[in-house]
């Protein structure tokens, strides 16, 4: 059983010691769960010659589909949406950050790569202002006014490294804690710890470089019912374009993290590591990428839409939820803690 007592059920099926519920809110998704068999631990992925076609035309509300603040909701839950590779100011992006706004997170969370295509000074409003400034604190950017408390709360992707100035357009833009490039915050019954998985990070990115000596540590210390790692480049991906980064396989479960999530391939991705939740979320308004064949950890693959994640945490619940950019639920995962 992972720490603090997190239970995973899939399907009712136990999965490496815990319990994954996996829900469909959508009419669509629970179609395309219809004919699955109890137990089944890989969903295929979309065919690629489908991946290119233009998407369906928007269908009318569904019932479920979660296009409202209401949306999962319970009374003392926090509730946040993690976006990713979105950077790149355009009607993608704008769709994505259109949902997020009728959602009202209490914060926003990204997997990296907020200001494509080279993490420029005179690009990064354009690309992140112009749609989240009301989350920034403090903002000074031309878009209007900022939060009072920062609610946004980024981490650094390869697009956010300029080649003459590296990081710095980031560094500026933001405030965020510790260094700025990685950094935790406890919000509510959450717990986030951003990481730099970069290979420009000056403390490294492998499992015994000073920022994992600094995550493990934090994860020890922390008393929070969920503890949220997110970094740019995923640990396991399906994708075709860059896949899986074995730099960043830290044992995150055995340090303390409830889930790990990560963006660099444009795809949704759920995988399961010993029972252990790890989800790629790079869709965000982006060109979404191809997916190959499937790696062993792999459960739910998307390729073929944009959208965002909506987390709902109460002091025994975590549930994530893919939302395509209509809003129709196409993923979930539940985590259950005595």
């Amino acid at each position: 059983m992972a720490r603090g007592g997190q239970r995973i059920r899939k399907f009712g099926t136990l999965i490496g010691g815990g319990a994954l519920a996996l829900f469909a809110c959508s009419e669509s998704a629970t179609r395309l769960r219809a004919d699955e068999e109890p137990g089944l631990t890989h969903v295929p992925a979309v065919p690629a010659e489908s991946v290119d076609r233009p998407p369906p035309p928007p269908p009318p509300p569904v019932e479920g589909s979660c296009t409202t603040p209401e949306c999962g909701a319970a009374e003392d839950a926090q509730r946040f949406v993690i976006i990713g590779d979105y950077g790149a100011s355009g009607p993608d992006e704008a769709k994505v950050a259109a949902l997020a706004a009728r959602l009202k997170p209490d914060f926003i969370v990204t997997t990296g790569d907020n200001n494509y295509p080279l993490g420029e000074a005179e690009t990064i409003d354009e690309n992140i202002g112009r749609y989240f400034h009301s989350f920034i604190a403090p903002y000074s950017g031309k878009f209007g006014s900022g939060a009072r408390e920062n609610r946004f709360f980024p981490c650094l992707g390869n697009h956010d490294f300029n080649p003459v100035v590296g990081a710095q357009p980031y560094l500026d833009y933001f405030s965020l804690p510790n260094n700025e490039r990685y950094y935790q915050v406890v919000l509510g019954n959450v717990q986030l710890f951003s990481l730099d998985s970069d290979p420009n990070e000056p403390d490294g990115r492998t499992v015994d470089s000073k920022q994992a000596e600094w995550l493990e540590g934090e994860l020890g210390a922390s008393v929070a019912p969920w503890r949220v790692v997110f970094f740019h480049h995923p640990p396991y991906s399906s994708a075709v374009v860059h896949g899986s980064t074995l730099e960043m396989r830290w044992p995150f479960a055995a340090w303390g993290a409830s889930i790990v999530y990560s963006g660099h391939d444009h795809t949704y991705e759920r995988l399961s590591v010993d029972g252990f939740p790890y989800i790629v979320n790079g869709v965000g308004g982006r060109d979404l990428y191809d997916l190959g064949e499937p790696v062993p950890e792999s459960l739910v693959r998307h390729a073929d839409v944009h959208g965002l994640v909506l987390v709902t945490a109460t002091a025994t619940d975590f549930v994530s939820r893919f939302l395509d950019a209509r809003g129709i639920e196409l993923d979930v995962l539940a985590i259950h803690r005595k």
